[in-house]
């Protein structure tokens, strides 16, 4: 472990900055180790940096002592360093620190670069074009180089020294990417500081150093709280997402006479993706696919809700599937938000008759694929019925249908119809089944960008 007191970080880091290349090689590694290049406890060979940035070992040591001081790294003894997040505290102390220099060097710049700030103009004008070019390292240039030349007019040396000691080239490009979302803000907030310098009024021109600086402060300060709310979210989902894996059947289940494939994979971390096999009676099975509007949180919630209701009515003893089903937009009508509901695919399937009876609840029509004397006829089980929780008056239809050996039936949600190509054309529904050269069928195989389950069924 190497480990530098404060006054020899300060007398090397001039070293560093002051070698060909120094500045430049600080900045871009300050970068890379601030915007995801190098991950948090991930050991970074020196060597390596010295080849990458054609510097000499002593340089690059310097140099990451000086991320050292800044909590960026922890050296060790084997010429090497291991990333670490710099102190939120620390940082935001230094902004505090930067903003009153800054405040006194802009009061005092203000004879000396008044006619005279074709150069922060310049610098300005640098910024502006980095910025849209989204290149952070020329823009840290600029910035630096203005704010640096202010605090060089205001002939005070011991401003200059206590600013360079901050590391302020270091800190911007660490943090520029925290502050992304508010650069436009930042990058036009330098104008008006060099219109006042113009004009050589430094009371307002220290002023708006300060609030600039400020600004920069305040938009750390929001970063660093989004990031520890983002966090518990994440974990949160986390969690979430294992609880709704828990909804779904945890095997292939066996059900007799029919082979079962499942494949669901959610876009996000949870949705309103569902599907079900519940054993009911003595060779019968319900099968049910849904789909919820919306996605995330929500769309999960009602998606269990959805399959306990379903669960609950058809365990019980029933007559006739749309009284099933309508009693299950009753209860999903009555406890769901208005903008919330669900479309649902609803069967049961009798192993000894192999009758298969069904509700098409507005969900997307599953495709019966027959085959007869290599001949495929397509079957398309269309909607009989509105989706759940939609209506005040809804209406559902019962249908039958007997599976034969060899027959196939997929059913999928819109995850699959949506999915979109590079060109961001639909797959849509007609690619579901392509017809072959052969003028035999196959199924459209695509890897879907949305939410998606399917399941089919083939009679041995």
């Amino acid at each position: 472990m190497v480990s530098l007191n404060h006054g020899e970080n300060e007398a090397d880091a001039g070293t560093a900055r002051n070698h060909p290349g120094g500045t430049l090689a600080r900045v871009l590694l300050a970068g890379e180790l601030s915007n995801g290049h190098c991950r948090l406890g991930e050991s970074v060979e020196l060597s390596e940096i010295a080849a990458k940035f054609q510097l000499d070992q002593d340089s690059v040591l310097k140099i990451f002592a000086e991320f050292q001081t800044l909590g960026m790294v922890t050296l060790s003894g084997d010429f090497s360093a291991v990333v670490r997040s710099p102190n939120p505290k620390e940082t935001q102390e230094a902004y505090e620190i930067r903003a009153a220099l800054e405040e006194i060097g802009g009061r005092a710049a203000a004879r000396a670069l008044k006619g005279n700030t074709a150069v922060l103009q310049c610098e300005l004008d640098g910024m502006r074009s980095a910025f849209r070019r989204r290149d952070l390292d020329s823009f840290v240039k600029h910035d630096v180089a203005f704010h640096r030349s202010i605090l060089q007019a205001s002939g005070n040396e011991v401003i200059v020294r206590a600013w360079d000691s901050l590391a302020v080239d270091l800190r911007i490009r660490g943090a520029i990417g925290k502050v992304a979302g508010g650069l436009p803000e930042v990058v036009e907030s330098h104008q008006p500081i060099v219109d006042a310098l113009e004009k050589g009024r430094g009371r307002e021109a220290g002023l708006l150093l300060r609030n600039h600086v400020e600004t920069l402060l305040d938009f750390l300060r929001k970063s660093e709280s989004d990031s520890g709310i983002h966090k518990a979210l994440h974990n949160e989902l986390e969690n979430a997402k294992d609880v709704q894996e828990a909804f779904f059947p945890q095997e292939n289940l066996s059900i007799p006479g029919l082979t079962c494939e499942i494949f669901y994979k959610p876009a996000e971390t949870i949705g309103g993706d569902y599907y079900d096999f519940l054993p009911l009676r003595t060779d019968r099975w319900g099968i049910a696919i849904g789909d919820v509007s919306g996605k995330g949180i929500g769309a999960a919630l009602l998606m269990a809700f959805l399959q306990a209701s379903l669960r609950a009515q058809a365990m019980h003893a029933h007559s006739d599937l749309s009284t099933l089903i309508a009693n299950l937009d009753r209860v999903i009508h009555a406890c769901s938000p208005r903008h919330l509901y669900a479309s649902l695919f609803y069967a049961e399937y009798d192993a000894a008759t192999r009758l298969l009876k069904y509700v098409n609840a507005g969900h997307n029509a599953p495709i019966m694929i027959q085959r007869k004397d290599d001949q495929y006829r397509i079957l398309r089980l269309e909607p009989s019925g509105t989706p759940l929780g939609l209506l005040e008056v809804p209406y559902f239809s019962s249908q039958a249908l007997r599976l034969e050996t060899g027959d196939v039936l997929v059913m999928y949600t819109d995850g699959i119809t949506e999915a979109e190509n590079p060109e961001r054309e639909f797959w849509g529904q007609h690619r579901v089944v392509l017809p072959a050269k052969t003028g035999h069928l196959r199924l459209g195989k695509i890897r879907a960008s949305k939410q998606e389950a399917t399941w089919a069924g083939n009679h041995a």
